[in-house]
């Protein structure tokens, strides 16, 4: 199975964050609720953690890329 990872919203007006780094590599193990990311919106640094267990297959944006609410940001497969 494959599940592509979106950004999901992050607080009330943030519709648009910068990539920071990458916290996992493509064939990394990772747990649901594991952080994958780090993004910086206009207020705040946070982290985006993975929505299900599996292995990173796939990382489709770079840090200082610009990505949007609901944009494709990786692959998790099981």
């Amino acid at each position: 199975m494959r599940k592509l990872v979106r950004l999901p919203k992050l607080g009330e007006t943030a519709a648009d964050v910068v990539i920071q780094e990458w916290l996992v590599r493509v064939g990394d193990s990772v747990e649901a609720g594991q952080p994958l990311v780090s993004v910086e919106t206009d207020k705040v640094t946070t982290e985006v953690p993975a929505p299900v267990a599996g292995v990173i297959g796939e990382i489709f944006v770079q840090p200082d890329d610009e990505v949007r609410t609901g944009d494709h940001i990786c692959v998790i497969t099981d």
